[in-house]
């Protein structure tokens, strides 16, 4: 049913962690389903943000129940564009995610296309939807859509989930901003 809440989500993180390394802070993100029951763990390392050092890459572990790593987002190195592979638990890349050369939203949505592992196909689609001028301006609050085939595996589209999440504190969390985030997430 559109519109129907599937989870809340949650950031757990420190005070000092949050205001010393901003956006590119490590968080653990607990996902929760309507009655409270945590059903997605989301854990991201703290790593450096330089695209221009392939060994500074983001990289975000997807957690089934907590504890159990089903999947991950792995940024893949490229000078101009957002590429991400998304991996089963044995580290195996199931799709891939490219963005747009550049990830700012000025007066529409940006898309990042979900396409197979050699890239050839596209299978669905990560958007920072367009909020208005003035949300856009005042708040950090955004809204993301995930499309992705129904018969996609469950792991792959947890992981898909978490690569939402990555790519809003990589590209959209404001400089400065800092606060604890709470998300709801609906169908």
């Amino acid at each position: 049913i559109l519109g129907q809440h599937l989870f809340h989500a949650e950031e757990q993180n420190d005070c000092c962690t949050r205001n010393c390394c901003g956006s590119l802070r490590r968080f653990t993100i607990r996902l929760d389903d309507p009655t409270g029951r945590e059903v997605l763990h989301l854990r991201r390392p703290l790593k450096c943000g330089s695209c221009w050092f392939p060994c500074c890459l983001q990289e975000l572990e997807v957690q089934c129940p907590p504890g159990i790593t089903i999947g991950y987002v792995v940024q893949t190195w490229h000078p101009f564009t957002p590429k991400f592979s998304i991996q089963s638990a044995e580290r195996e890349t199931v799709l891939r995610v490219l963005g747009p050369c550049f990830a700012c939203s000025c007066g529409g949505d940006v898309n990042f296309e979900v396409k197979t592992r050699d890239e050839t196909r596209g299978v669905g689609r990560i958007s920072k939807q367009w909020g208005g001028l003035l949300k856009e301006l005042v708040t950090d609050a955004d809204i993301f859509g995930v499309q992705f085939p129904l018969d996609l595996d469950v792991k792959v589209k947890a992981a898909l989930l978490g690569a939402a999440f990555l790519i809003d504190f990589m590209f959209f969390e404001k400089v400065g901003d800092v606060g604890q985030r709470s998300s709801v997430i609906t169908s």
